[in-house]
């Protein structure tokens, strides 16, 4: 369904009075949205409602959780969750009668209102949009809805009033750092960039996006593609490059679909190619697909890609902005920090400057994943809690469990515990903590998830992705990997953590590219703060978690067991048998410790053989234990 073609929207006019703005991102378009689309046209056009209700596409809401999502205005009602035969109802009261219907709308748990107005949404209301500026509200694949919106005015101010060393010190004096991960200043990059020697310059938007549940640069090449070419414009301007290469991962065929019409269209426009603005000012702009590798996230290894090489880190020095595409100096920066450029050239660096921490200014991209119970796409000030971002955007762990970890910066990132919610997001604070800004991912988990199983998956990953250039890379994280599935597996040996915590600085320290020099913060960020579930698994064999299966067995509690049967309909081998009404039977030879009648049964009735095991490396006996 991600592939399908977005039918082109009608142009509004001033007698509509209505607005239906249908989201079309990936996330809803996987769940149908363009079947939404299609229902609705047909429903206002059959009651006659085509000359005042304007059905429309928009990119990504951000409340990815709640897809397929409809936004009408000027009513600010926010439909979702929608499927074809709701329709027919919402256009007949709704468009036609004048009576929202509450049944289709998101009522926020604590909302009071009887029809609450999107503006009103917890999720939507502690938001500050700079690069998500145009969430919802315009067409990506409509040039002129984003100037209408005072799209390429940035780019005109740049080419009539501004020199390319004026650009420069805008954007140095706004404290703007790289989105993708390593947080080095923008405008330092660009003045380097500029200043090297060579009449041929290049800038390059990494949207290659390779963690794991992150989706912000497709999200924003998908909603809002001009901002990012307007960005670029000005980014080469002020660099003296005359051409340009987005780098887009092959996993997003909308997002390139997106990117590649903007081009057309602003090409037509007279906004890239030769003479643009009738300025002196030329640029041409290719777009290259990547393959999906991981390690092209690392500059070096993503110009090799383009460059048509296999895709691995180089030696560093000279930088990219030294020597980069064909030995020319280059500037790389990812989409998110391409998109910032144009509202700080058009509100000035000291507005800019205003927003976030004192070393970390203005706003920042995260996708919301994991155990949260409002998934999607937020931005938010530099310097807010991970705590108002889990609890009062997210609205707190799914099934109101209890929060336990939340996971920064992608695979290479760190896990931060329940201690430090109130731990303001930004570089520095972050990198303290034993984790990294990354690009933006961000995944919340709850009191159910094995932190040593985290490490583990997130060493696989890595161990896959690594280029196998470097041996301190290619062989560590393998090591790490098989010493933690040998952890998970009931076969920890003591000194494991020890040479675990070796394996890791080496790797940290020896690596030559990010990727490498990253791939340690699993590991170490929970060892530094679960570090009693790693001696659990390997001094206990127990999972405190109940996930590491060959350390679990299961059986039903009788005193618990109201032989609600769901347990027995769950089961997929037959395992556990009774009757209605009456506690069950759970044969153990049967079990293949799938987790399915764990996680259904509602009154905790299925346990393991052993309780709580981190009492018992805790020191409370069993009989402290049934008390507790």
């Amino acid at each position: 369904m991600a592939t399908a073609k977005r039918a082109p929207t009608k142009k509004a006019t001033k007698s509509y009075r209505t607005h239906v703005r249908v989201c079309v991102g990936t996330g809803c378009v996987s769940n149908g949205a363009l079947d939404i689309k299609e229902a609705l046209e047909k429903e206002v056009k059959k009651q006659k409602l085509d000359k005042k209700v304007l059905v429309v596409t928009t990119g990504c809401h951000g409340f990815c959780e709640r897809g397929p999502m409809v936004h009408v205005q000027p009513d600010d009602i926010f439909y979702q969750k929608l499927k074809v035969i709701d329709i027919p109802h919402i256009v007949q009261e709704h468009f036609l009668n004048g009576r929202p219907v509450k049944k289709f709308i998101y009522k926020p748990p604590k909302s009071k209102e009887a029809l609450p107005k999107m503006s009103d949404i917890e999720f939507f209301k502690h938001q500050q949009l700079i690069v998500l500026r145009n969430r919802g509200r315009i067409d990506p694949e409509q040039i002129d809805e984003y100037i209408a919106y005072d799209g390429y005015t940035a780019l005109a101010k740049t080419l009539t009033t501004m020199k390319p060393k004026d650009v420069i010190k805008e954007i140095k004096a706004s404290g703007l750092r790289g989105r993708g991960g390593a947080g080095f200043p923008t405008g330092m990059k660009w003045e380097l960039c500029r200043n090297a020697t060579g009449d041929v310059k290049y800038i390059v938007c990494n949207a290659d996006e390779g963690d794991p549940g992150a989706f912000m640069d497709r999200s924003v090449l998908e909603s809002d593609p001009h901002s990012v070419l307007e960005g670029m414009l000005i980014g080469a301007y002020a660099i003296g490059a005359s051409e340009g290469f987005i780098y887009v991962r092959h996993e997003y065929p909308l997002a390139l679909e997106c990117i590649n019409k903007a081009i057309k269209q602003a090409s037509s426009y007279g906004l890239l190619g030769k003479n643009i603005l009738d300025s002196e000012f030329s640029f041409k702009m290719h777009v290259v697909q990547g393959g999906g590798a991981f390690v092209c996230g690392e500059e070096s290894a993503l110009l090799g890609s383009i460059m048509g090489r296999r895709p691995e880190p180089v030696q560093r020095p000279p930088y990219p902005v030294e020597k980069g595409l064909w030995g020319k100096p280059t500037s790389i920066n990812n989409v998110e920090t391409w998109a910032n450029i144009p509202p700080i050239i058009n509100n000035g660096a000291e507005w800019f400057s205003s927003i976030g921490t004192k070393t970390s200014k203005g706003t920042k991209i995260f996708a919301l994943v994991g155990k949260v119970k409002n998934t999607g796409l937020i931005e938010v000030p530099m310097g807010t809690t991970l705590r108002q971002i889990i609890f009062d955007i997210g609205g707190g762990i799914m099934d109101d469990k209890d929060f336990k970890a939340v996971q920064t910066g992608g695979p290479s990132g760190g896990c931060i515990p329940k201690k430090l919610l109130d731990l303001p997001v930004d570089y520095e604070q972050l990198t303290a903590a034993g984790s990294m800004m990354g690009s933006g991912g961000m995944i919340v988990m709850d009191n159910a998830t094995c932190m040593v199983d985290v490490a583990k998956y997130f060493l696989n990953f890595l161990a896959e992705e690594s280029c196998g250039k470097c041996m301190s890379c290619r062989e560590g994280t393998q090591r790490m990997l098989e010493i933690v599935t040998r952890i998970t597996e009931g076969k920890g040996r003591e000194g494991d953590i020890e040479l675990l915590e070796e394996l890791a600085e080496t790797v940290r320290d020896a690596s030559m590219c990010g990727l490498g020099q990253t791939a340690a913060n699993p590991v170490l960020s929970t060892l530094r703060y679960f570090r009693k579930e790693y001696d659990l698994h390997i001094k206990y064999k127990r999972c405190p978690a109940k996930v590491c299966k060959s350390m679990i067995n299961f059986y039903i509690v009788p005193e618990r067991c109201t032989g609600c049967q769901r347990c027995v309909e769950a089961c997929p081998v037959g395992a556990i048998t009774g009757p209605r009404s009456e506690p069950h039977n759970l044969d153990v030879s049967k079990c293949i410790r799938c987790r399915a009648c764990y996680e259904i049964c509602k009154f905790n009735a299925i346990e393991d053989v052993v309780v709580d095991a981190i009492r018992i490396i805790s020191g409370v006996g069993v009989e402290e234990e049934s008390e507790a």
